[in-house]
């Protein structure tokens, strides 16, 4: 081997050390607890597992208490397309760079100079970056993707004035990660990797697998699919419980967490409250203390990630078989009330016993 040839060589042996060493201190392994340490009742929880595998598509499961895994389901280690969660993350994504100035929430996407394929009208062009993280942008140009607006529902455009209807539109979505990348200029996936998944200690990350999708003949700006184990799923969750923070870092401002979890438009449906900032809010009749202040990210076909701060627990779902194998909202309930059921009630104390003076 030539000498030049040799150092090469041994450099790309000494590259391909470091990159191994990263990925070693990259990994931060979950610590696992016993349910019964946390009041959780282990043979409650196994009628979870019961019902995923009869009822739903669930293909993993995991569920976090005090920041312990206290009970998985199926391959918790399976990284696949999470669908819409990925707006709730590019919310994580924005905290930082909204508390520091870098993107000004009341800036137009005029003031931007954004447009699309079919030219935006002058009324569109007032729409801010507050109004397409709120999906209240009355914009209603086609996505490049499909979800959003129900297929056949078309909203007129020109008509509805920005920051006055909420319409759930991947247009909206799009967009503000378009606006992060000219604002801060990250590419959406560097920032993931860099500001979420090496300092989470994600296990499972790989940022080979997030590349943007869409069709630029609809659409201009194109779909930040995200891709994430559902183990790293509750890493995100744990960051948004303990309110950004992670090994005594403030990852996602903790007044970022406060706010994109507050009601920006009140809903009256059976589980959501509420539509925060790329953040859905959650209520149940059955367990109304328990569910007090839950949000959630939820993504078609049957990924969620859910944060109980009442509960101080974490629940992270994966539904990988997508549309063939499915676990739809109301199924994903009914897997929320069972965990939240196998918490073991508080056990009664003892009545003080009265001492008698002598």
């Amino acid at each position: 081997m030539k000498p030049c040839q040799t150092s090469r060589f041994f450099s790309w042996i000494s590259i391909s050390c470091l990159l191994l060493w990263a990925a070693i201190l990259y990994a931060d392994p979950w610590p696992v607890a016993e349910p019964e340490s946390v009041g959780f009742q282990k043979d409650k929880l196994e009628k979870v597992a019961e019902y995923a595998r009869e009822k739903t598509g669930t293909t993993g499961l995991v569920v976090v208490v005090n920041g312990k895994i206290i009970y998985t389901y199926g391959d918790i280690k399976q990284v696949s397309y999470t669908a819409s969660c990925r707006k709730s993350v590019l919310s994580m994504l924005y905290g930082k760079y909204v508390v520091d100035g870098t993107i000004k929430l009341d800036e137009t996407i005029g003031q931007l100079g954004i447009d699309d394929v079919q030219e935006l009208l002058p009324q569109e062009k007032e729409a801010t970056v507050y109004d397409l993280i709120t999906a209240r942008s009355g914009v209603y140009h086609p996505a490049s993707n499909p979800g959003g607006i129900p297929e056949g529902k078309k909203y007129e455009r020109g008509v509805t004035p920005h920051g006055t209807r909420f319409v759930y539109n991947n247009w909206d979505f799009n967009v503000a990660g378009t606006v992060f990348t000219l604002k801060t200029g990250l590419d959406i996936y560097d920032a993931l990797e860099r500001n979420l998944a090496i300092p989470l200690g994600m296990e499972d990350f790989d940022r080979a697998k997030h590349k943007l999708s869409g069709n630029a003949e609809k659409s201009k700006h194109l779909a930040y699919y995200m891709h994430f184990s559902t183990r790293d799923m509750a890493r995100i969750g744990q960051l948004m419980l303990q309110k950004g923070r992670w090994n005594d870092k403030q990852l996602v401002p903790e007044e970022w967490v406060a706010r994109s979890t507050s009601a920006v438009t009140p809903l009256n449906r059976e589980l959501h409250c509420g539509y925060g900032i790329l953040w859905w809010l959650l209520r149940d009749k059955q367990y109304p203390e328990q569910f007090k202040g839950a949000y959630s990210a939820e993504g078609m076909y049957g990924q969620f990630i859910t944060v109980f701060p009442a509960m101080n627990m974490v629940v992270a779902h994966k539904s990988a078989g997508n549309a063939k194998h499915r676990t739809g909202a109301k199924q994903y309930r009914q897997i929320l009330r069972l965990i939240v059921a196998a918490a073991a009630p508080k056990a009664e104390e003892p009545a003080a016993q009265k001492v008698e003076e002598k």
